[in-house]
């Protein structure tokens, strides 16, 4: 668990786990651990994923979208909004190349997708985790559960990245997503295989964590190539120090193949990192 302390500059902490579909509800568990404060992780049994949501008093009217698509908008712990697409797999937007960043330009590593906010911008998908959608960096489409066709900018991999995370983590049983968004190795894959065969990959998101799923605040490009990229996100914590928010920090990789956006796997051995943060300054919020 992170742990924050006050006049301390981030401590870190590391996930037990693989990344995506092994043994996910405790992945996620970690990722939200300054959050809940403390979740038991075998609070998964027996619990279901709503496609619905409860909606917060005072949520403002859905507008209309293209081809519709969108009930009634929900509001987060933090009093921001996320859209519930009918379609639980999400809404892919109209996209505008245009808005895209170019490379040699100042925003290249630091500005934030287009647009800023509006309707369908942050979309709860499967009954759960709360992403981010663009006009200008993808996702292009929706496939069954997958979103796919993120540009190949700084900003895509950061779109892909999260997005791939939380749909791997919220369906942990689907193999076929797993291998089209995630670059797993052959033995990666026969650890998963293995656990799903042994019961040990739960089939979804347990319900009581729906709550706390809500959206980073930000992010910040820590490397960048043509072919990979590193990427850490930040989601803010209910708890203060000294009267100051505070924030989770996620570490995600990912690599160019196929014309699109791969997450990384992370074996047992990797682990996946987590930050406590002080602040975000200097991060590209979105």
């Amino acid at each position: 668990m992170v742990t924050i302390g006050p006049g301390s500059g981030p401590q870190r902490t590391r996930s037990p786990l693989a990344l995506a579909g092994l043994d996910a509800v405790l992945a996620v568990l970690i990722a939200v651990a300054v959050t809940v404060g403390a979740v038991r992780n075998n609070a998964a049994e027996g619990d279901q994923v709503s496609k619905t949501g409860t909606t917060s008093e005072g949520a403002p009217a859905a507008e209309p979208n293209g081809s519709a698509g969108f009930g009634t908008p929900e509001v987060d712990v933090f009093g921001r909004r996320v859209d519930v697409p009918s379609n639980p797999a999400g809404v892919a937007l109209e996209q505008n190349p245009a808005g895209q960043q170019q490379q040699g330009t100042p925003g290249w590593l630091t500005a934030a997708p287009h647009p800023a906010k509006g309707e369908a911008v942050w979309q709860r998908v499967f009954g759960g985790p709360v992403v981010r959608f663009s006009t200008s960096d993808g996702p292009t489409r929706i496939e069954g559960r997958a979103a796919v066709g993120f540009a190949h900018t700084p900003q895509g991999a950061a779109l892909a990245a999260e997005q791939i995370y939380w749909r791997t983590n919220a369906n942990p049983r689907d193999r076929d997503m797993l291998v089209r968004l995630v670059q797993v190795t052959p033995h990666y894959l026969a650890d998963y295989d293995r656990l799903v065969a042994e019961g040990k990959v739960s089939d979804r998101l347990p319900e009581k964590l729906r709550p706390l799923l809500f959206a980073s605040d930000a992010f910040r490009i820590e490397s960048y190539t043509e072919d990979t990229a590193l990427i850490q996100f930040a989601r803010k914590a209910r708890e203060t120090v000294d009267g100051q928010p505070t924030w989770v920090g996620m570490r995600l990789a990912v690599v160019w193949r196929d014309g699109d956006w791969k997450l990384t796997a992370v074996s047992g051995e990797q682990q996946v990192q987590i930050d406590s943060l002080r602040s975000i300054e200097g991060w590209t919020q979105w």
